[in-house]
Formats: C-alpha cells, sequence, structure tokens
C-alpha cells in the first residue's frame, strides 16, 4: 500500500505567532502532512508544533539558534547541510545567514559556497529536488539592502542548476505589501516564511 501524498504544508520562520501560539485551531491546521522551519524560532514553539501537529517537522537553523547546538528541538529533523527524502518528496536545507564574523551559523559567501557544493553532491546522488529551505533567500531575490539580510549569490547557482519548485526562507522580516519579494526565480516558488504560511502542495 503506498503512502499517502503530501498535500499541505506548514512553513514558520522568524516569528512566533500569537495565533498559533494562544489561539491554536485545528480546523486551521488539520491536515497539513509537513511542517518546515526556516530558522530563529524557540526549540519550545517547534516542539509545541509537533505536539499540536500530527506532522514531521524539518528545520533549518537561523542565525539565532546557537542554542540547538547544545540543545536541539525534540522531535525535530534537521536538514541544515543534509539532502531526504520523505513520502517521495526530495528535501534540502541549508542554515545560517551572511556575515563577516566567524560564528556558528553566520557565514561569508565563500564559506556558504562550500556548503552548497557539498550539499549538491548530496542531490545529484538523489536525482532531484523538490523543496530547498533555507534562513535566507538567494541574493537579489527575497532580501534586503543592509548588509546583515542580504542573501547569498551562491544561492542563484544552486537554484538554476536544481530547480527545486520551492524554496522556503525567512530572515527578512517584511510583509509582501511592503517588501517586493519576487513570487517565482524561474520555476521555483519563492516563499518568505516570516511568521507562518500554509501551502498546499501541488
Amino acid at each position: 500500500m503506498s503512502l499517502r501524498r503530501i498535500r499541505k504544508l506548514l512553513a514558520v520562520s522568524d516569528v512566533e505567532s500569537p495565533y498559533i501560539w494562544d489561539y491554536f485551531d485545528p480546523d486551521v491546521f488539520g491536515g497539513v502532512d509537513m511542517i518546515l522551519s526556516c530558522g530563529d524560532l524557540s526549540g519550545e514553539y517547534l516542539d509545541y508544533l509537533v505536539t499540536m501537529i500530527p506532522a514531521p517537522l524539518f528545520f533549518v537553523p537561523g542565525n539565532h539558534d546557537k542554542r540547538f547546538l547544545e540543545s536541539p528541538p525534540d522531535g525535530c529533523t534537521s536538514l541544515d547541510g543534509r539532502a531526504l527524502t520523505y513520502r517521495g518528496v526530495r528535501l534540502a536545507g541549508l542554515g545560517g545567514c551572511k556575515s563577516g564574523r566567524q560564528s556558528a551559523y553566520e557565514y561569508s559567501e565563500k564559506g556558504m559556497s562550500r556548503r552548497v557544493d557539498v550539499l549538491s553532491r548530496q542531490i545529484r546522488r538523489q536525482g532531484r529536488l523538490d523543496i530547498f529551505l533555507s534562513h535566507v533567500s538567494a541574493r537579489g531575490w527575497g532580501d534586503s539592502e543592509d548588509t546583515y539580510h542580504r542573501g547569498f549569490q551562491c544561492f542563484t547557482g544552486f537554484l538554476d542548476e536544481f530547480k527545486p519548485r520551492y524554496h522556503f526562507f525567512g530572515h527578512t522580516h517584511m510583509a509582501y505589501g511592503r517588501h517586493a519579494i519576487p513570487k517565482a526565480y524561474g520555476s521555483t516558488r519563492l516563499v518568505n516564511a516570516c511568521g507562518y504560511r500554509l501551502i498546499e502542495y501541488g
């Protein structure tokens, strides 16, 4: 008997929504097959999500998630630097942000380029990519102009090669209406998950 295919995703990032924390509505989040976290959320919040929603949670760390090095969130699966398949959906992730500092989950362009190369070798072995999860966007495709919120240029080459169906990210705390985030990069749908987003996966 085949597994039921993925139909609905919950993507979260950066802002712990009071609507979820304080006013959780099981009817709204019913049918979620997979939860994706793009970083900078507390372990307690992620634990709460997997307790309230019967679906696996895959995450990448944000630049404020250094505590995960000692105490990762329970019941959640890190995608940082990994590629894996769940119910036929092929996922890969890279956490952290762009920074000139030498610190956990903060990378130079060159440092992230090395991580992209390692992850790319894994993806080539699995054959394709459906979802790319990161904390920041590709440069010029959902980032900001200030130094700390610029995306990685190496992500554009990654998207060019693998053409995932979705690229989920966060880090830039601006609504679509006030900050013109492109909705697609080629055939890849771009989703800023700041707060939360419910996606019909199709």
